[in-house]
């Protein structure tokens, strides 16, 4: 009788320990972990928006742990699936193909991760929200300043990576400025191509060839980043032809806007890294703590409207460079201003 009451105890006892080990353990939503998977540290801008991120993460009790995926698809899922792993709270990422990440998040919703879509709006997949600038409104503000200094003559379209979404909304931005000035005659276009990857060299490699074909005679390039733009700004310079073609760019790069005050690219579109990335990270923190939000509009990504939030971007030519000083974003002798 004895023995057979104390078994059942030991039983219980077990019983018990075993729910407790099952139970997962409940994450500190005052201190919240956040992963950071960014499409390509070795790029410039990234590294800034990572830097920005980690400190305002800080300041709101987070700890942040970030991956690169050195823009290799494979590597990043990857590093979701470790994050996941490591039981975060929320993962930030910057897609390097916006459309391979659909069953990665899948997972992490099921082991209720927040996920949040940086820059680039990840497609056919169940994010929480996303935060960006208005990358339409980015291509139009391109267009714009490119209209401006060449209204007439023949353009080429150097468009970005053909697995990055923005890239096709900032096409999307662009052709809303230039069809009325096509459709009128007033500019002709003579070539349009996709950039893989963004790289600068094939930039280079497709505007010498758009220069050979055309005899030259291009007056405009709507380049839809500053790294193409260098990469076509190299074609031009060796045709003797750089600062006589008016050429477009964003991320406000420091040898882009050195190009700008130059005189060799006629403009370079300013996104606060340090708005977006503060924003970025207070975003996830309400999310995971459960705060309320106010999002700018919802976007259609092929699997659901998501809830998101739009940052205003700021043209810069030679004529307000001093923008970027006044940020704090550059010195006046990084970017060469007296």
């Amino acid at each position: 009788m004895k023995t057979n009451t104390i078994r059942r105890a030991l039983l219980a006892a077990f019983a018990v320990g075993t729910a407790l080990a099952a139970t997962p353990a409940l994450a500190d939503k005052a201190n919240p972990k956040i992963g950071f998977s960014i499409d390509d540290l070795r790029v410039e801008r990234w590294a800034r928006d990572r830097d920005y991120f980690i400190e305002a993460a800080k300041q709101l009790g987070a700890t942040v742990s970030v991956q690169s995926a050195d823009a290799n698809e494979q590597r990043q899922i990857s590093q979701i699936e470790n994050l996941i792993a490591q039981k975060v709270d929320a993962i930030v990422i910057v897609p390097f193909n916006s459309k391979v990440l659909t069953n990665t998040i899948k997972e992490a919703k099921k082991a209720n991760i927040k996920v949040i879509s940086y820059d680039r709006l990840i497609l056919n997949a169940d994010v929480d929200a996303y935060i960006s600038f208005d990358n339409e409104r980015v291509g139009a503000m391109q267009a714009e300043g490119v209209v401006k200094a060449k209204p007439k003559g023949n353009y080429f379209l150097l468009g970005g990576s053909p697995t990055d979404n923005n890239a096709k909304l900032l096409r999307e931005g662009q052709m809303k400025v230039l069809k009325p000035y096509i459709d009128k005659g007033d500019i002709k276009v003579v070539g349009q191509q996709w950039v893989k990857e963004w790289n600068p060299s094939e930039a280079l490699a497709i505007i010498e060839n758009a220069l050979t074909a055309n005899a030259n005679k291009i007056d405009a390039i709507v380049a839809s980043n500053d790294g193409t733009a260098g990469g076509a700004i190299q074609a031009l310079a060796a045709q003797g032809l750089a600062g006589k073609v008016a050429i477009s760019g964003q991320d406000s790069d420091l040898a882009a806007v050195k190009r700008v005050v130059a005189g060799t690219q006629t403009l370079t579109v300013y996104k606060p890294l340090k708005l977006i990335a503060s924003e970025a990270a207070k975003l996830s923190v309400d999310l995971v703590k459960g705060n309320p939000v106010k999002f700018s509009t919802q976007l259609d990504n092929g699997a659901k409207k998501v809830d998101s939030l739009l940052l205003t971007p700021t043209t810069i030519t030679k004529e307000n460079a001093k923008v970027l000083v006044d940020d704090g974003f550059y010195t006046a002798a990084q970017i060469g201003l007296k």
